[in-house]
């Protein structure tokens, strides 16, 4: 059975104006709704993302990291915090504003879909729910840029909503719910290593942990 609220894969390929329009409304979803995202996920219980990433960066602090569809900042700050030198990036000019209000740090107001990225300067890029977003036809590519912008053997943390491959508009937002084997496949053709995989939130039986989550290294 198809989750609810998760529409099938797009028949076709996605033109550029059918890719902006869907960044517009995906955009356009979190810029209404910031406030209200904001209250509602500062108090998530994210500490074994945080760890998951962290424990798999290798070098000594402080760490230069790209916190990827940053929000409202909670996670932005909270690496700042561990004295490393964190920078923010999302689509939403409202939550571009909070986060840097809310944690000090540089935001970059970009586009998943059409980002210009430093290469070789990130140690880490921290993606927690953010990468699911990127169409499919445009994931290669996307991957293949937050690659570039990662130093040698620099760590790529992933959390995404899981399902059965489904793909299309859900709640306003343009959403990919991918099955484990299918992200795998995406993140190793991209020249990623597999660090850790875990199912979140934890201590629930598997069918009760919608999260994938998943830390790569890069070739």
């Amino acid at each position: 059975m198809k989750p609810k609220g998760n529409p099938d894969k797009p028949s076709k390929a996605l033109d550029k104006a059918q890719l902006r329009r869907f960044s517009e409304i995906t955009i356009g979803h979190y810029d209404r709704a910031a406030e209200d995202y904001r209250d509602g996920t500062q108090d998530h219980d994210v500490s074994q993302n945080y760890t998951a990433f962290l424990d798999a960066i290798e070098g000594d602090h402080p760490f230069a990291i790209l916190d990827f569809g940053c929000g409202p900042g909670r996670d932005l700050r909270y690496f700042s915090s561990l004295g490393h030198d964190a920078t923010g990036l999302d689509g939403s000019k409202e939550f571009v504003a909070m986060a840097r209000a809310y944690s000090g740090c540089e935001v970059l107001h970009q586009d998943f879909l059409a980002m210009e990225l430093p290469k070789s300067h990130f140690d880490g890029l921290f993606a927690n729910a953010s990468l699911f977003h990127v169409p499919s036809q445009e994931l290669p590519r996307i991957l293949f840029e937050l690659s570039a912008t990662l130093k040698s053997r620099g760590v790529l943390f992933c959390s995404n909503p899981r399902g059965k491959n489904q793909e299309g508009l859900s709640d306003d937002r343009y959403s990919c719910f991918f099955y484990l084997d299918t992200w795998r496949d995406y993140l190793t053709a991209a020249g990623f290593f597999e660090v850790q995989c875990y199912f979140r939130p934890p201590g629930l039986p598997c069918h009760k942990q919608p999260w994938l989550a998943t830390v790569w290294r890069k070739g």
